[in-house]
């Protein structure tokens, strides 16, 4: 998924048009490894059984529900950057930093999976948001690095419930 600063809609703006293709881009791939990780989510959420059934269903529901606003704050963010969001399933599973495997049943393998999902997502917008500091793009990085907490609580709450 690459983003030129040919694609970009004109705009007064004080972020540079390069830098805003290049956080467009990073933005695409937050986005396709939040819908991933919403997708992996549900998953958990649809197929969770057991003694911990009630309270981990209700988990992973807050969780998905947080992750579809997400999604969409995201992808607006890429149209307010002047960018055209990246669509389809295949591109979200190609650019994610998550694979799009749940391994379904063992409610312990599932929550680590998950826990460590929530992480690497987060860890991959960390590194995000020292683009968007470099740009000046104030917006961006405020998004993200509330979403990296998000997720940290995510990945401690599955993992607390292990």
């Amino acid at each position: 998924m690459t983003i030129q600063t040919g694609d970009l809609r004109e705009m007064k703006t004080d972020i540079k048009k390069v830098d805003r293709a290049e956080m467009a881009e990073k933005l695409g791939k937050a986005l396709a490894s939040s819908y991933v990780l919403y997708h992996k989510t549900q998953s958990v959420h649809w197929n969770v059984t057991g003694p911990q059934f009630l309270g981990i269903h209700k988990l992973t529901e807050g969780q998905y529900e947080d992750l579809a606003a997400s999604i969409d704050e995201i992808a607006e963010r890429i149209r307010a950057l002047g960018a055209k969001t990246p669509v389809g399933l295949s591109t979200y599973i190609e650019n994610s930093a998550i694979e799009d495997k749940v391994e379904c049943g063992d409610v312990k393998a599932m929550l680590k999976q998950l826990s460590g999902d929530a992480i690497t997502v987060a860890n991959q917008m960390r590194e995000f948001v020292k683009t968007a500091e470099e740009a000046d793009d104030v917006f961006t990085a405020d998004l993200l690095t509330a979403r990296i907490g998000v997720l940290e609580e995510s990945s401690w709450m599955l993992s607390a419930s292990i």
